[in-house]
């Protein structure tokens, strides 16, 4: 039993008595003692104790740890698994961290060069025993662990005096500034920790690093640019998305399938037409989407087509790169719409929103019609679709003003016995300063693919040529035959650009540009 235990309830309580039995150190105390049993004293606080008084003495140099009592459910709700799975990590965490200077200090011993154990510390975001003078790094500009930036050379230049005297062009001076100047790079430049390594760079390499993270940087702009604010092949940006998304929750549109078809300058996807209607237009049960691509890499060499287009040359030196491509949609439209009055087989335009072209779907279920160079037509049917491709031509130059400036085999579809026209973003008017070198252009495609196809009745890309514009040009080889062409391209052009008049059109019995005064 505790001895203290045994003194009081050994000796009786003793009355009032002369002073010298008060400080008697067997005379029973004032006070009743609180009695406790041998479980009370074999209890682990005790041998905790103990084992603290042992760790002292053995290391009494060491700051003992702050143990601050188990943390309890008294106040703290206990019924969650995670609640306790953190108070017993917090524990643990305590006892490694004790153990961890223990260790520290028994291998530095009383060496001039110490080793921090720190970085092996465990750092719990749940210690609630952190007193409050105790700073939160991740909420301060300052970092305990990193080294300090080097001071600035004051206006004066130099610092110090007589021999200790350093300038601002000492060269430990400027490497250590350039080593703290490359925490200005792009954040995806990674320059590691040079402060704390003591790095001097030399104003050679730090330039060198510049150039080049400067480099890297403009280079990953461009990547972003191209990922975001471009359509890839099946694949439209964000804001295209955008766009397609409000046509279907307006009505317009019911839903869209999928791809039918890329390019270089589009991507075409098929889409149900939806109940409501634009512009008193029935929208129909089938449509195509041409979505015009955003990326700039194959409009370079395009810009001929639009920029010297009456309709579109005072707009075009006004806007910036990425509206060309929007005007390049809306070029499309007014030749379609164009066409359709003047009764040619094309889609039917819908819809113009942006670089988003809506039109009809030129096919059946889903399936598109197939290109003239991929169908398989017999002697009868070929000839059948060359007439109507010299009528449409002809029709085209005439009554539409218009040469399809990229017409071919893989620009024509056929759909229920008849030759569609497509494509025709980039058709121009015959006045236009290359105008008539584009309808050489497409009479020679015509003429090459129908004269391999077997159809005797083909004209020739200069008799064709004559027999679709009206000029009787009469070259006996085909370079005098385009001389004369860019001798009339001249002519026009000149006439432009004395009296910022156009041609209306060309005479039909080979004489020369008829001008509208």
């Amino acid at each position: 039993m505790d001895p203290v235990g045994i003194a009081a309830t050994a000796v009786p309580d003793a009355g009032p008595g002369p002073g010298w039995q008060s400080k008697c150190p067997w005379g029973a105390p004032k006070t009743a003692s609180i009695s406790c049993s041998l479980a009370e004293v074999m209890s682990e606080q005790l041998a905790k104790e103990l084992q603290l008084e042992e760790e002292n003495a053995a290391f009494p140099e060491v700051v003992a740890v702050a143990e601050g009592p188990f943390i309890t459910g008294e106040n703290i709700d206990t019924s969650s698994d995670l609640m306790l799975a953190q108070m017993l990590q917090m524990e643990f965490d305590r006892e490694y961290d004790a153990q961890l200077r223990r260790e520290e200090k028994k291998f530095n011993g009383d060496s001039k060069v110490s080793i921090s154990f720190e970085n092996y510390r465990k750092v719990h975001p749940f210690d609630s025993d952190s007193s409050e003078d105790e700073v939160d790094w991740q909420d301060t500009r300052h970092d305990p662990y990193r080294a300090d930036k080097p001071t600035t050379t004051p206006k004066k230049g130099f610092i110090g005096k007589g021999k200790d005297i350093t300038t601002k062009h000492d060269e430990v001076v400027c490497g250590r500034k350039n080593t703290a100047r490359m925490e200005n790079f792009a954040p995806g430049f990674q320059v590691g920790d040079g402060i704390g390594m003591d790095l001097k760079l030399s104003n050679q390499v730090f330039n060198a690093l510049k150039q080049h993270a400067y480099s890297e940087e403009r280079r990953s702009a461009r990547l972003h640019e191209k990922k975001e604010h471009s359509t890839a092949e099946k694949a439209v940006d964000p804001k295209t998305r955008l766009l397609l998304y409000k046509m279907v929750n307006a009505g317009m549109l019911e839903t869209i399938t999928g791809c039918i078809s890329t390019g270089k300058e589009s991507v075409v996807f098929h889409a149900y037409g939806g109940n409501a209607t634009e512009d008193d237009k029935v929208i129909p049960p089938e449509c195509a989407i041409k979505v015009f691509k955003t990326t700039l890499n194959e409009f370079k060499n395009r810009d001929k087509y639009i920029k010297d287009d009456y309709r579109f040359k005072d707009r075009f030196s006004k806007l910036n790169p990425r509206k060309i491509i929007r005007m390049w949609a809306e070029k499309e439209m007014h030749n379609l719409t164009r066409m359709q009055n003047a009764g040619i087989p094309c889609p039917q335009v819908v819809i113009l929103k942006k670089h988003i072209l809506v039109m009809s779907f030129i096919g059946q279920d889903q399936v598109p019609a197939p290109k003239l160079k991929d169908v398989k037509l017999n002697s009868e049917d070929m000839k059948k679709a060359y007439y109507q491709i010299l009528d449409m031509m002809q029709r085209l130059y005439k009554e539409c003003k218009l040469v399809h400036a990229d017409l071919s085999e893989y620009n024509m579809l056929w759909h229920d016995g008849k030759v569609w026209l497509i494509d025709v973003s980039q058709s121009v008017e015959p006045t236009h300063p290359h105008g008539l070198e584009f309808l050489f252009r497409d009479c020679r495609n015509v003429s090459q693919f129908f004269q391999k196809a077997g159809v005797a009745e083909a004209l020739n890309e200069r008799e064709l040529f004559n027999a679709v514009s009206g000029l009787n040009i009469t070259a006996d080889n085909e370079v005098d035959f385009q001389e004369e062409i860019e001798a009339l391209e001249k002519i026009n052009e000149d006439h432009v650009q004395n009296h910022g008049k156009k041609v209306s059109t060309f005479s039909s019995d080979g004489d020369p540009p008829i001008y509208d005064e």
